[in-house]
């Protein structure tokens, strides 16, 4: 089945809850060259997504806790000189999932050590609707970082109800680049 990036996240927020508490954990994605730090056990899964006009892995990684979603997905991309574009599909396909024109963004530059200083390497926090209706916050980054001749791309994610600033702080401070 060939998910959108947009399939491909409501997917992931369908994935089984985890804990209500944040027990704050490293997981290792030796597959990814990243590690990064959830408050709860994660559900993996991998789908084909079509990221920028090009047919992409897609891997994600995400779990549920007080009441917040928290993922992270990441694609290679043989074409290096179009990492740009497909960073900016990637945060216009998870707006377009909050509302589109209607979801209130604001961007800020984003690039954890070892990333490339892109000017599409961004941290974005959104307010729309999820699928259900309901007012939901993103905080959102996106990065990359080349692999041989190729470019990983990542992006990290925390849906919530409102803003917690604390929370995604942490999560974002988790994601390493070895």
């Amino acid at each position: 089945m060939n998910w959108t990036l947009t399939g491909a996240a409501s997917a992931l927020l369908g994935l089984a809850a985890c804990s209500p508490a944040l027990n704050w954990r490293t997981v290792a994605l030796p597959e990814a060259a990243l590690t990064i730090t959830l408050p709860c056990k994660p559900d993996h899964a991998t789908r084909k997504v079509e990221l920028a006009g090009t047919p992409v892995d897609l891997s994600m990684v995400g779990c549920e806790a007080d009441g917040a979603t928290f993922a992270v997905s990441y694609a290679t991309l043989a074409d290096p000189a179009q990492v740009g574009v497909a960073l900016t599909h990637w945060r216009s396909a998870m707006l377009a999932r909050l509302g589109g024109a209607q979801a209130q963004a604001t961007d800020a530059p984003f690039a954890p050590r070892n990333a490339l200083p892109l000017p599409q390497s961004v941290r974005t926090s959104a307010q729309g609707r999820a699928a259900d209706g309901q007012a939901v916050t993103a905080q959102a980054v996106w990065f990359a970082r080349p692999v041989g001749p190729q470019m990983r791309l990542y992006h990290a994610v925390v849906y919530a109800p409102k803003p917690r600033p604390e929370v995604t702080d942490t999560f974002f401070a988790g994601l390493v680049l070895p």
